[in-house]
């Protein structure tokens, strides 16, 4: 009984919810549109490395990587040859990605794919350490893509860039993705190898004496992981219309930790919360940014103070919500209807 109110309540409140996507792609301001699609992302980018950070236990600094490689594998397939000749004026883009155009979402889906073949390629080996050296490692690869795509002139267009790409991303686009993200990886929390996961991150000798594969499994959530981050850089450049290697930077890593982090290790809800939160967040903090003027009296604007500010956040956090908002909790129905019935959940009678 549970279970099916659970599931027509989940699906109402997705229908609600694409009815609000509906209303706000066709009726709000251009820039509160473009935070929401930057939401949908950093949701995507904050689920997928909790898979990896807060499930499975593995502390990974490369998903600004599998963003970079995401993004400019999906753009060099849908852009038209003509707009491709336009950016590479200095050298030419190698063949057949000259020539090759496609549809953004086989485009999507393969940039996702690529990235992924490199979460493999660096995960298989990589995982064999974990803790600090894992996170030295995964960010080590995040630079090595980032130098490398600025001196992959025929391929990347090097520091150029790409410039003028075609705007398909929208909230059908950016929501759609984030949500099938939050459904995909709470379905594999949920099942045998979900729970697997759990168990490495909790005692990596006990799971393997259970039989636990530790490299299978640790490799399985990279690769899912790093499949998402890929989607992500894809749709952040259609998004903003350029990719710039330079913006796959510790900046962007950091902002994703972060979400992570406050949002909660484990937490799939906190992880959606603190995602949204952040685009929105980004967006205000720009004013420390600018010149200000109060009463007359003008205060310079100080560049990088936004990370700064995130920095002091990321402190308190660690020192006194080391669980973040909501710790591993999840959201579930019937805790919802029994918060506004005033009576504690069925997980909770017993205690």
């Amino acid at each position: 009984m549970y279970k099916k109110r659970s599931f027509w309540l989940t699906v109402v409140a997705v229908s609600l919810f694409f009815l609000f996507i509906y209303v706000a792609q066709n009726s709000l301001d251009a820039y509160i549109i473009r935070i929401l699609n930057v939401a949908a992302i950093y949701v995507i980018l904050g689920v997928s490395l909790n898979l990896i950070n807060g499930f499975t236990g593995q502390f990974s600094l490369g998903h600004a990587g599998f963003m970079a490689i995401g993004a400019y594998a999906s753009a060099l397939l849908y852009m038209s040859p003509q707009l491709k000749a336009m950016n590479f004026f200095i050298k030419p883009l190698i063949w057949p990605l000259s020539e090759i155009q496609m549809p953004f979402f086989p485009a999507l889906l393969i940039g996702g794919l690529l990235a992924a073949g490199a979460g493999f390629l660096v995960g298989a080996p990589c995982l064999r350490v974990k803790g600090d050296y894992l996170a030295i490692v995964t960010y080590g690869f995040s630079e090595i893509i980032r130098v490398l795509f600025n001196n992959l002139q025929s391929v990347t267009n090097g520091p150029l860039g790409l410039k003028g790409l075609p705007t398909y991303t929208n909230l059908w686009w950016s929501w759609g993705w984030a949500i099938f993200t939050i459904f995909f990886i709470k379905r594999l929390i949920d099942s045998s190898y979900g729970r697997a996961l759990k168990a490495i991150r909790d005692d990596e000798s006990a799971a393997e004496a259970m039989g636990v594969n530790l490299l299978y499994h640790k490799t399985l959530a990279f690769v899912v992981g790093a499949f998402f981050a890929g989607i992500a850089g894809g749709l952040l450049g259609s998004l903003v219309m350029t990719i710039d290697p330079n913006a796959f930077n510790i900046f962007l890593t950091f902002q994703i930790v972060l979400i992570v982090l406050l949002g909660g290790l484990g937490s799939i809800t906190g992880t959606v919360i603190m995602g949204a939160a952040m685009a929105f967040l980004m967006e205000l903090l720009r004013a420390v940014e600018v010149p200000m003027n109060f009463f007359g009296i003008t205060i310079p604007g100080i560049p990088g103070m936004r990370m700064l500010i995130f920095s002091i956040i990321l402190m308190i956090a660690v020192l006194f919500f080391r669980r973040g908002i909501i710790g591993d909790r999840e959201f579930s129905w019937e805790g919802f209807i029994s918060f506004f019935k005033g009576r504690p959940s069925r997980g909770r009678e017993g205690e």
